[in-house]
């Protein structure tokens, strides 16, 4: 291997180290990340019961990040963490209504299942994310993801 071919090698680790430490995020970033993250779920989960009636089979409620965040919303005030605990509690019992009939293979009981209770904690929860976003951020949309390095030489995800 010649000098040349090191030096391109040095370069790129370089790069992508360089990357890696200005990639780090800082707590108040993390805190608007993760209430966006949740706004994005109660959306979904408010177009779920808007149009659960619609489907023949149910679909599950998201929860993902509330199931990966909800000890660290510290960052929320308290009787917001109260409307999303409510909301998210009422969520895992409805996906487990939904998870237990289609274990046992009745659907159809799904059906008498009144996700429409959903409806006020889940509008309250996407209230409250609003105006903290906009109070912390000044926006309740997310902010525009801009290509980092390596996503300029190697293609982004997009």
């Amino acid at each position: 291997m010649d000098l040349g071919n090191l030096l391109i090698i040095v370069a790129i680790l370089g790069l992508v180290a360089l990357q890696f430490f200005l990639r780090r995020r800082r707590p108040e970033t993390m805190s608007q990340e993760v209430a966006q993250r949740l706004l994005t779920e109660v959306k979904v989960n408010q177009v779920l019961v808007e149009t659960s009636h619609l489907r023949e089979k149910p679909k599950k409620f998201m929860a993902t990040t509330w199931h990966i965040n909800k000890t660290k919303l510290d960052f929320l005030g308290q009787s917001l963490q109260s409307t999303l605990s409510d909301a998210f509690g009422m969520v895992e019992d409805f996906n487990q209504q939904i998870g237990a009939a289609k274990k046992r293979g009745s659907i159809g009981y799904v059906v008498y299942i009144d996700v429409n209770k959903l409806k006020g904690p889940l509008e309250k929860s996407k209230q409250g994310l609003e105006e903290w976003l906009l109070a912390k951020t000044g926006s309740k949309e997310p902010p525009p993801k801009y290509p980092s390095m390596l996503d300029t030489l190697f293609g982004g995800r997009g």
